[in-house]
């Protein structure tokens, strides 16, 4: 499947993505010593809801737009509420920020945030968007391949923080890809943590990249996070999806029960939505 960013902005998928994304960066906050936030498929970091590209798919009511004015949000989803509603300060819901846009407004001048685009019109329009954007050390990789940027950057010197692998999905070999990223990038940075998305569209895919993680040695205890919004079917398309987290941070497994419990009620299609998780490697 291609998934990239600009058609599929404000999604439930990106909701899913970006909620427990702010989670746990508040949590490595919570101490003083500064981390690092890899993204190494950013996209163009900032997305217009009122443009073509997100009108042809329309996809952001049945996400961002179902918690936008939900009177009844729990305050743990108040943080990543109030960074999409910063970038729609006259009320009316037409701007949705991607994760680089999310990562920028959370991080202090202390930390760093390393960013790549492969793509080199959305690098050029990620570059533009990230513009200002300078609460962090910022250092933007574009045009790079995401997957190349852990080679480079792994280890950082920052000793905390996290990697978000999440891919557009374009190759036929992207979950090949990230297993391979995966064990090369904990074998660099054992003590990081490894946020890995994927679409849950095809059962036997997910299954066979499951398994491919399990199987590879010296993993770090790993979780499996899937959101399902309805029933599956194949002439549907995508019907949920998930994060593989690897050293997922504490903080993000003592919240789990509560947000999965919110997002599978309020970004449920149909009366099928369901959430779970479990340990692909336990500690």
């Amino acid at each position: 499947m291609n998934y990239r960013h600009i058609y599929h902005a404000g999604n439930f998928a990106d909701v899913f993505k970006h909620l427990l994304l702010v989670m746990a960066i508040d949590y490595y906050k919570q101490k003083d010593k500064p981390i690092c936030v890899l993204d190494t498929h950013g996209g163009i970091g900032l997305y217009d809801l009122t443009s073509e590209q997100a009108g042809k798919t329309n996809e952001y009511p049945e996400g961002i737009g179902r918690l936008w004015n939900d009177a009844d949000a729990p305050a743990l989803i108040k943080p990543y509420l109030n960074i999409v509603k910063g970038l729609n300060e006259q009320g009316e819901l037409k701007a949705y920020p991607g994760s680089p846009w999310v990562v920028q407004q959370l991080l202090r001048a202390t930390d760093r945030h390393i960013v790549s685009e492969l793509h080199t019109e959305d690098a050029e329009a990620l570059k533009a968007n990230l513009k200002g954007q300078r609460t962090s050390h910022l250092e933007v990789l574009a045009p790079f391949d995401g997957y190349e940027a852990l080679k480079a950057k792994l280890p950082p010197n920052e000793k905390r923080g996290l990697v978000l692998i999440d891919p557009p999905f374009e190759s036929a070999h992207e979950f090949d890809d990230i297993v391979a990223a995966v064990k090369h990038g904990v074998k660099r940075w054992a003590a990081g943590s490894f946020a890995i998305w994927f679409p849950l569209k095809d059962d036997e895919k997910v299954g066979d990249f499951y398994r491919q993680l399990a199987e590879l040695d010296g993993l770090p205890k790993t979780l499996a996070i899937e959101l399902m919004v309805k029933q599956p079917n194949p002439t549907t398309g995508l019907y949920g999806c998930g994060y593989v987290w690897v050293n997922p941070p504490f903080g993000v497994q003592q919240q789990l029960p509560d947000v999965m419990n919110y997002l599978q009620r309020i970004l449920a299609q149909d009366e099928s939505a369901h959430s779970r998780s479990f340990w692909l490697v336990e500690e």
